[in-house]
């Protein structure tokens, strides 16, 4: 049996989803002529209670359109030091955009509103970068799947009122965060100059991301989406699949985040288990002791047919989605519990 758990963007789209690709009226989206890509986004603007969203081939993407039109060269943004924006986008925002980072140490991915006052430069200093950007990921890839506290969300919105800075949501796996803890993707609407959201990682669909904003912005959006070349055609059959997945697929996530739970209780059984991180979405990070080696583990699970990820520094990941059936869980539980028995 082949299990992977490497992340939720390995799923393939159902022949459900396939069928609705297949009878999408499609347009040229480039001329924003796309019925179904129209549809997808006013459906999603809709949701979050904003003005506009965009449709964009994938979420690093939309974070780096958002902090382009955000900032100026020059500029600072605030983030997590585990932020996907500063670690994982290839290093676009100074690439891309010409601004620096601001790292906040915080916990897993998240930090609290006094972090971010005590990290913006004084704006009359004109020996530090402007500060103008506040970016924050919800749930915390890198952190786990932690996901953020709306009151704390709220705070540092009125600091960003406040001291005239822009807030940017990484929503990539932002429905899973809503599937927890049930907060209103309007409340999210209200707080965020900008947010992007993916479709292609629990909802199952084959690629695609939106950034969500109010009109003002939107036009800037479409003529950096234009410069970094992610205009497409008839793209409706893409479209078509993220309509399909948020009627059907958002609900289904809190079977993901079951099955995490339940790999995380048994990892946390094991001795050789330094540390599992708490479990609050489809994602389980975890950390070895210094004498189990990631590598030695890793190499157990491909002999049984399982991919996870190897974060370095003795620590693993493993994220649940729709294509991980409950047959697949089940051999998964029992190919740990034979490496704790050989260890």
């Amino acid at each position: 049996m082949n299990v992977n758990l490497i992340s939720d963007t390995v799923t393939k789209p159902s022949k459900e989803m396939l069928d609705k690709m297949m009878l999408a009226d499609v347009g040229d989206d480039v001329f924003k002529q796309d019925p179904t890509v129209n549809q997808l986004e006013e459906k999603v603007a809709q949701m979050f209670g904003m003005q506009k969203a965009l449709f964009f081939p994938s979420g690093t993407m939309t974070n780096q359109t958002a902090i382009k039109i955000l900032t100026n060269p020059g500029d600072q943004l605030i983030c997590s030091k585990y932020s996907h924006v500063y670690n994982y986008e290839g290093g676009g925002v100074s690439f891309n955009s010409g601004v620096s980072c601001k790292l906040i140490e915080g916990e897993r991915g998240l930090f609290k509103a006094k972090d971010v006052f005590s990290h913006i430069n004084p704006p009359d200093f004109y020996h530090s970068p402007k500060t103008s950007l506040i970016c924050i990921e919800n749930t915390t890839n890198k952190g786990g799947g932690a996901c953020w506290d709306i009151s704390e969300l709220k705070k540092i919105k009125s600091i960003c009122e406040k001291n005239n800075l822009f807030f940017h949501l990484d929503g990539a796996r932002i429905w899973n965060a809503y599937v927890r803890n049930r907060i209103s993707l309007i409340e999210y609407g209200n707080l965020f100059d900008t947010i992007s959201v993916c479709l292609s990682k629990g909802l199952g669909c084959p690629v695609g991301s939106l950034l969500l904003t109010s009109n003002k912005l939107y036009e800037k959006a479409l003529k950096i989406r234009k410069i970094l070349g992610g205009g497409m055609r008839q793209s409706g059959i893409l479209a078509a699949c993220g309509l399909y997945a948020l009627e059907n697929n958002i609900e289904r996530l809190k079977y993901d985040q079951y099955k995490a739970t339940e790999i995380g209780d048994k990892l946390a059984k094991f001795e050789f288990i330094k540390k599992v991180e708490p479990v609050e979405t489809n994602i389980v990070i975890f950390e070895l002791i210094d004498s189990f080696s990631s590598e030695y583990f890793q190499r157990q699970l491909q002999n049984n047919g399982i991919k996870i990820i190897n974060m370095g520094d003795n620590k693993l990941r493993i994220v649940t989605h729709m294509d991980y059936t409950d047959e697949n869980h089940e051999y998964f539980l029992n190919s740990l519990d034979k490496i704790h028995h050989k260890s």
